[in-house]
């Protein structure tokens, strides 16, 4: 049960947003309003308000941030895209649940196999969800909007990177004081744990949490923050990229405490990327992971996803891990049949996606990709828009960038758009679509907006480590330049 402090703690957001909106240049204080509530802020803590989506510690950050630029500081944001492609996916990203209500009225009935007296009833939905939906989809998709017109340029995508770094090493000190103690913050600050203890007993050890809704996304978050400081690593010169060499190695050894075998796999395939590639090869490569993710259901539907082969190289990595990920395999299996009985509107929400048990109304199927719970809940429409939102920048930029660097690209952009696709990988793993992702993406979306389509005369994706010649550098990297 949480205390009044946690309560205390989301009601006083607004004028901690207040405070950095009015003090810091407009970027940072955007981006650290969203991370630093979802880094600070307690989870599973909400205000239920009636015919609004429950305010806690997504919501109250989003609306804050938006509500003071708008009414406090006087801006006029122009939030609609640009983009044709993307002002459809927005709309159909917001109004696309209407249909999933209109099609969703009838009650769903999970009725005992053997006993014809037992059964569970779950309501249909009303057109007054409709409005609910909207508003909750709406106050997602602030940051996307946010980012899009403020964080859309270098210096935007610079913070972006800045704040993950700074965040990721701050929140190292709690990280690595809960893999030593056991997962204690969130119990000592706010007076509740927020998920299962066991999920956290790891290796004869702990994974930490903090604040965060799940160890998983906690090594997400170092993850992010290992790269942005790689991608800073490059860019910086003399003490300064010595200091930054030092961060990523030590940000490195955090990433491996947390003990996430997926998050330990990206960093070995994607590091090196950070570290040396250029920008061209850099955008392909997120290019197709995003097209990967969005197809991800279509493949898994076709049977093209080797589940089995997947399984075996995991069981040689860690059988208890392999064991886990047939779980979830089993249960997606499970719910993508239940998803084709509606495939392009879903089930809507309350659980209808799920099976319950007939008897209790436990839930007996565990959704944890973010594919299969939208999928699921939303069906096609539903699905292409949220996925689209979040491909859509990595496709523009790669397709600027075809026959040559844009002018105008910024440095940062390739490795905000890494972090990005890994987090989209991930999500076919994990629920770990979070504001910060959405930021990302709408940053990214608002820079391929800004690029001019001329050619720029070189693909330099800055030095490594200091500015002088180094012998055969260039040509060791020449492939991944290209």
């Amino acid at each position: 049960m949480s205390n009044a402090f946690a309560s205390l703690t989301l009601l006083t957001w607004p004028l901690i947003c207040l405070l950095l909106l009015r003090r810091l240049p407009l970027e940072r204080a955007v981006i650290w309003c969203i991370l630093g509530g979802y880094l600070l802020l307690p989870p599973r803590v909400e205000f239920d308000l009636p015919l609004v989506p429950p305010m806690d510690k997504t919501s109250i950050p989003n609306l804050s941030v938006l509500v003071i630029v708008v009414l406090v500081l006087g801006l006029r944001p122009t939030l609609w895209p640009k983009s044709r492609t993307a002002m459809v996916l927005v709309a159909l990203y917001i109004f696309g649940a209407v249909f999933t209500v209109l099609t969703n009225g009838d009650p769903v009935i999970y009725s005992h196999p053997t006993e014809a007296n037992i059964s569970y009833r779950l309501p249909g939905l009303r057109l007054h969800d409709t409005l609910s939906v909207i508003v909750d989809k709406t106050i997602v998709l602030i940051p996307f909007l946010l980012g899009r017109q403020l964080l859309g340029s270098d210096k935007g995508l610079r913070e972006l990177l800045l704040a993950l770094a700074i965040g990721g090493l701050a929140y190292s000190l709690p990280a690595l004081i809960e893999v030593r103690l056991s997962p204690q913050f969130n119990i000592w600050v706010y007076g509740f744990f927020q998920h299962s203890f066991e999920q956290m007993m790891r290796q004869g050890g702990f994974r930490p949490i903090v604040f965060l809704p799940h160890a998983l996304w906690l090594a997400l978050f170092m993850l992010s923050a290992l790269l942005a400081t790689a991608a800073l690593t490059r860019q910086a010169n003399g003490p300064r990229q010595v200091k930054l060499i030092i961060a990523t190695i030590y940000l490195t050894a955090v990433l491996y405490l947390c003990k996430s075998l997926a998050t330990q796999l990206y960093a070995l395939a994607f590091l090196p990327m950070a570290l040396f590639a250029g920008r061209r090869l850099t955008l392909r490569l997120t290019a197709m992971m995003a097209l990967i993710a969005v197809s991800y259901p279509i493949l898994r539907q076709l049977e093209l996803i080797p589940l089995d082969t997947i399984l075996e190289r995991a069981a040689a990595i860690d059988p208890d891990r392999a064991s886990s990920l047939g779980y979830r395999f089993t249960n997606e299996e499970i719910l993508l049949e239940r998803a084709r009985e509606k495939p392009w509107f879903g089930w809507g929400g309350w659980g209808r996606n799920l099976l319950l048990n007939p008897e209790s109304g436990a839930v007996e199927t565990i959704p944890d990709g973010r594919w299969i719970i939208v999928f699921g809940t939303f069906g096609w429409l539903g699905y292409i828009a949220e996925m689209g939102l979040l491909a859509l920048p990595l496709m523009l930029l790669w397709w600027r960038s075809r026959h040559g660097l844009p002018r105008g690209m910024s440095s940062s952009a390739a490795a905000v758009a890494l972090i990005l696709a890994v987090t989209m990988i991930d999500m076919l793993l994990n629920a770990t679509l979070v504001p910060l992702v959405w930021m990302c993406a709408g940053a990214l979306l608002g820079h391929a907006e800004q690029l001019h389509p001329l050619k720029a005369r070189s693909d330099a994706p800055g030095p490594l480590f200091g500015t002088g010649p180094v012998i055969g550098r260039e040509a060791g990297r020449k492939f991944w330049r290209q």
